[in-house]
């Protein structure tokens, strides 16, 4: 029997699938933790030296290193050094291509599940292998911030080559929404616009090339590709984990006196200015992945429960942002606060172009005679 504490069922004819609670949670009860079933490190964010685990984007830096490379500050000193979680000496990286793993567990379960592939494609690492000419093409289409990744897909790819039941893992990614287009509202989604048409063939020969595909045959017709960049582009979850936050967190967890809290906390605010100066809002190592379970979650833009990634590594946690009741549907937000923010026609947009719906959530339906938009927002919209 089902000991979980939601059920997955049919929301609504437009929503198709939510995730309802079966019992109470209150504000702050964890609803589920999850892993994904894959991800990986954006490729810019791997680019700019943010150094993480190839499987679970643990940071591979320590907070010290962190928060020198994050201020450009190379003599900046972080006192409680065991408040930093990085375990270097378990730093591991495969002997053939180098790529580095946060312990031997990390590097054997990649193996396992897709490096095996990847890596005897990238044994012999030159500028002209078809897999890095597939990432650096990648980077010259979609630069930051970035919410996709082709290597994401060819990890997809490997991990069907590795599989022994190959149909199995198939129907698995089969799953997730794929739409390319709402019809009813004629939307197409935003990897798929129209100053990405010239390119989205290029990919497709390209990741043949590099790739076998003879396993997934469907996944590489001109469709079928389509198909699978609006997987990742509408299931994808965005990962971010930073050495130098969870550093932060113990130290804030620390019994210290007052005099000495108050130092702490300044020094803490301080190098995050310096961070903002810096780097601006990129101070995590990012990725995405994708969450069987979590992908069922709906949007509202006025959510009852929020992702985190307490462990500053891949695994995902749905969190009560207040009391739900029983039988009250789980629904989390697409958008980050920023957004959420903005007007009714603005959330609209985003949503629309990246997750192929209209919004009727409470708020939304709330603001529907609200004005459409302000200047400001027009002019800085970039989805």
């Amino acid at each position: 029997m089902d000991s979980s504490g939601y059920e997955i069922r049919i929301a609504s004819e437009e929503k198709g699938y939510g995730l309802f609670v079966r019992k109470a949670y209150k504000e702050g009860d964890i609803i589920f933790e999850e892993k994904p079933l894959v991800c990986c490190q954006f490729a810019w964010n791997a680019n700019y030296k943010y150094l993480a685990c190839d499987y679970c984007l643990r940071p591979l830096e320590s907070a010290e290193e962190n928060a020198r490379r994050l201020t450009g500050k190379n003599d900046l000193i972080l006192p409680f050094p065991e408040c930093c979680e990085t375990e270097k000496d378990l730093i591991t990286e495969c002997e053939d291509c180098g790529t580095k793993f946060c312990g031997i567990e990390c590097q054997m379960d990649a193996w396992d599940r897709y490096h095996k592939s990847l890596c005897l494609q990238t044994r012999q690492i030159n500028e002209r292998h078809p897999l890095i000419q597939l990432q650096e093409t990648w980077k010259q289409m979609h630069y930051p911030p970035e919410t996709a990744t082709i290597m994401l897909l060819a990890r997809m790819v490997a991990m069907v080559n590795q599989a022994s039941e190959k149909q199995s893992i198939i129907s698995i990614f089969s799953e997730f929404c794929n739409r390319t287009t709402n019809d009813t509202q004629e939307i197409t989604h935003n990897l798929l616009g129209e100053k990405f048409i010239g390119q989205i063939d290029v990919l497709r020969q390209m990741m043949q090339k590099a790739l076998n595909t003879e396993s997934v045959p469907k996944w590489f017709t001109p469709d079928g590709f389509q198909g699978l960049l609006a997987l990742v582009g509408t299931n994808g979850q965005g990962i971010g984990t930073s050495a130098f936050s969870r550093w932060v967190k113990n130290v804030s967890a620390l019994e210290l006196p007052n005099d000495q809290r108050i130092q702490v906390d300044k020094n803490i605010d301080r190098i995050y200015d310096e961070m903002d100066e810096v780097v601006g809002t990129f101070l995590n190592c990012e990725g995405s992945g994708l969450y069987i379970t979590q992908s069922k979650l709906n949007h509202s833009c006025v959510p009852n429960a929020t992702v985190e990634f307490p462990y500053s590594n891949n695994i995902l946690t749905i969190r009560a942002a207040r009391d739900i009741k029983p039988q009250e549907e789980i629904c989390i937000t697409y958008l980050d606060e920023c957004q959420l923010e903005r007007s009714r026609h603005s959330r609209q947009k985003a949503l629309s172009s990246l997750y192929l719906f209209s919004c009727k959530c409470a708020k939304c339906e709330e603001q529907v005679c609200d004005p459409d938009i302000t200047s400001d927002e027009d002019d800085d919209e970039d989805i």
